[in-house]
């Protein structure tokens, strides 16, 4: 469990995974590279509320490996019946960090036509994993090039729904380019994927910017920073503090000393914080904004529950923060 990660455990789980996943790729590279990774798991489930929008003419499927399952599961969703897509993280106990790639990984890209890793130093071990198996003229994405971010930027992109949108696009785009005879299906996917099956994700990020931008909130951690700018929220935590505990290191003492000031002093309205990444820093703040009377929300780091579809997922995540806004501010 991610609650249980020390800063220094997960340094040392780091340091780990670059050695490690070079005896996986090296495994892989002596296996069948036509078969899939057993230890990836398909995305078909986590596609609730989307629909397939119609037969595609080749028949062709292609094969999608996702380093994480929320791009997974959009990218499946994208490419319905002519994608069979592969999330490595699927495990919502795994820590997208510090992830260990496995043999069975690295026959999973190998015959990968298309591959998906978010990039920004969030995923190292992936871009290690892709260059150790190389696939004869597969195609790779990567969200932080697409966006313009590098290493030591803010990660965490699939919280800032203009960056999702932005991944839609490229997505189709590059499935239309690798099987041009369905170009007109995932069209009509993506417009069903749009516009039908995230208009309540849609609605929810307007609804929230609309009557609450502006109002000042706490986070927990740097996850939570996309989504507040995507929403017009103002974060007032210390960024340092942020990316402290995303990072797994330990945050100042002048940092939880002021956010402890902005708890007492309800300087925000609401806290937010990743209930996959609670550190005892963590845990003390969530227990003084309950006990200040401040609304706590919470996001998680990957699907939750298991096999839950992106969208779901957000939804679900959303509406608790809209009710906490409206709980802390009086507007409903």
């Amino acid at each position: 469990m991610r609650t249980d990660i020390s800063s220094r455990a997960r340094t040392h789980s780091r340091a780990a995974a670059g050695s490690l996943v070079v005896v996986a790729a090296l495994a892989a590279l002596t296996a069948c590279s036509t078969s899939s990774g057993s230890g990836s798991g398909s995305d078909k489930a986590a596609t609730s509320g989307s629909a397939d929008s119609g037969k595609g003419g080749a028949g062709k499927v292609l094969h999608v490996v996702a380093a994480e399952n929320f791009w997974g599961s959009v990218a499946q969703q994208l490419g319905g019946s002519h994608a069979d897509v592969k999330s490595i993280i699927s495990n919502p106990n795994a820590d997208p960090h510090d992830y260990e790639p496995t043999a069975a990984d690295g026959r999973t890209v190998a015959s990968a036509q298309y591959t998906i890793v978010n990039g920004i130093g969030y995923d190292a071990w992936a871009d290690k994993l892709l260059s150790a198996n190389p696939g004869s003229g597969r195609t790779d994405l990567k969200v932080g090039d697409l966006v313009g971010l590098k290493p030591g930027g803010n990660p965490h992109r699939w919280y800032s729904p203009d960056d999702v949108h932005k991944v839609i696009e490229k997505i189709t785009g590059d499935y239309k380019k690798l099987d041009p005879a369905d170009a007109a299906y995932f069209d009509a996917q993506k417009k069903t994927y749009e516009e039908q099956t995230l208009a309540p994700y849609n609605k929810l990020v307007g609804d929230i910017k609309a009557k609450y931008a502006g109002t000042p909130i706490g986070a927990s951690e740097s996850i939570v920073t996309p989504l507040a700018d995507g929403l017009g929220l103002k974060m007032l935590t210390p960024e340092s503090f942020l990316d402290a505990i995303s990072e797994g290191t330990d945050p100042t003492a002048k940092d939880k000393s002021a956010i402890d000031a902005q708890i007492k002093n309800k300087q925000i309205k609401v806290y937010v914080y990743n209930s996959q990444n609670s550190t005892p820093d963590v845990a003390a703040q969530v227990k003084a904004a309950k006990a200040a009377g401040m609304p706590v929300a919470t996001v998680t780091e990957t699907l939750t529950p298991a096999g839950a579809s992106f969208q779901d997922w957000q939804v679900r995540q959303l509406t608790d923060i809209e009710k906490a806004l409206a709980l802390a501010t009086g507007k409903q």
